[in-house]
């Protein structure tokens, strides 16, 4: 038997819409689909497609207030509640639309429906391209974010007194998600994200690393601007590896942002797919049952372009050994085989290099310092 992995998605997910000029996008799922479909990635028992419903108001209360429930379908109805700004709504980031609790709503249902296929031994990985709202609190809205999938489903991993790590490779820091599991040594988080020194939300600091019985299990990696490959997956390497053997998860959940990707129009990193790439084969690698949702990038092609990569890496159809041969597909533009979808390598120049280095290996010492004895490291 090989992987079984589910890609969750439907029609409905690319009928519902963001308003028109906001950068995030909900048709990189959409796409992704098509081009692995094209890859002949989705074709069997094992490599499925699988459509969610939307997330029940009663599992959206799991962690989201009422009030905040009825003021995003007020909102949506174009009847805002006077409160409405308190709530991070009506904002540029998270302007009003008719689809602003209808698809929030259905992406989390998707995120909840790819952890119940790990839960019934359904699937080894789910990938849920159109999840990821990892800056959501309990009562507000913010950066694009509306409701907290990645929350609800590490709540629901963790039923049973599960152990959940959740990696997040998106460019922002995932402060939804941190606050939420601050003080739980049972949910732990892990983040790899430019700078809050640079960067939304302004939080994900080495020194963040929970309190009470949480203390030691929230990560922080905080990344100069201009970060490349090869330095990113060192600290990716030192941090991520010794962690993920000490802290042996049951269930990692996985966000899959692409704003890291050089040429996002919202971050300043220099990141290509293949960085990605290397660092989701290393988590496959650790064998676990595996959920990741897609979260931020906005530069669509590319970012398509890497979950389908990535997709293809999840669902063991691109080994390893045969990435090397795929640099000559994007310099010819093709998607008629794997090698299509890798980025070139790009070069990082002198006097950049030396202060990416430092910043980054004096991130990786305070990590160790702060955090590694928590796990007998």
């Amino acid at each position: 038997m090989g992987v079984r992995a589910a890609f969750i998605h439907c029609d409905e997910l690319d009928r519902l819409t963001y308003p028109e000029g906001c950068p995030f996008n909900t048709t990189r799922a959409g796409k992704t689909l098509q081009t692995v479909q094209r890859m002949g990635w989705i074709s069997s028992s094992e490599r499925f497609l699988f459509s969610p419903n939307s997330a029940t108001q009663e599992e959206l209360l799991r962690f989201h207030s009422k009030e905040y429930l009825q003021a995003l379908e007020a909102g949506a109805r174009g009847e805002p509640l006077q409160q409405a700004w308190e709530m991070g709504l009506d904002t540029p980031d998270c302007p009003l639309f008719p689809d602003m609790y209808a698809y929030p709503a259905l992406a989390a249902g998707a995120t909840l429906a790819g952890a119940e296929l790990l839960l019934a031994d359904k699937a080894d990985v789910a990938f849920n391209p159109s999840g990821g709202f990892h800056h959501a609190q309990p009562g507000s809205a913010a950066g694009f974010c509306y409701m907290n999938d990645v929350v609800l489903a590490c709540l629901a991993l963790a039923e049973g007194n599960h152990r959940v790590l959740f990696i997040d490779l998106d460019v922002h820091h995932c402060d939804g998600v941190q606050d939420a599991f601050y003080e739980r040594p049972d949910i732990a988080t892990l983040s790899f994200h430019e700078t809050g020194k640079e960067l939304f939300p302004g939080t994900g600091f080495e020194e963040e690393i929970g309190q009470g019985e949480g203390k030691g299990f929230t990560v922080n990696v905080p990344l100069p601007v201009g970060t490349y490959d090869s330095i990113y997956l060192k600290a990716f390497k030192e941090i991520s590896l010794p962690l993920i053997d000490a802290y042996d998860p049951e269930f990692i959940v996985l966000e899959l942002g692409m704003d890291a990707l050089v040429g996002d129009p919202l971050a300043h990193l220099q990141l290509t797919n293949n960085a990605y790439a290397d660092a989701v084969e290393l988590i496959v690698q650790k064998g676990r049952p595996l959920l990741a949702v897609g979260g931020g990038g906005y530069h669509v092609e590319n970012t398509v372009r890497a979950w389908s990569l990535l997709w293809g890496i999840l669902a063991g159809e691109v080994p390893h050994n045969e990435w090397a041969l795929g640099l000559g597909g994007v310099m010819l533009e093709s998607l008629e085989w794997h090698g299509g979808l890798r980025d070139r390598a790009l070069i990082s120049y002198g006097g950049q290099r030396h202060r990416i280095d430092a910043a980054i290996e004096a991130t990786v010492k305070k990590i160790r310092d702060l955090v590694f004895p928590y796990h007998g490291l």
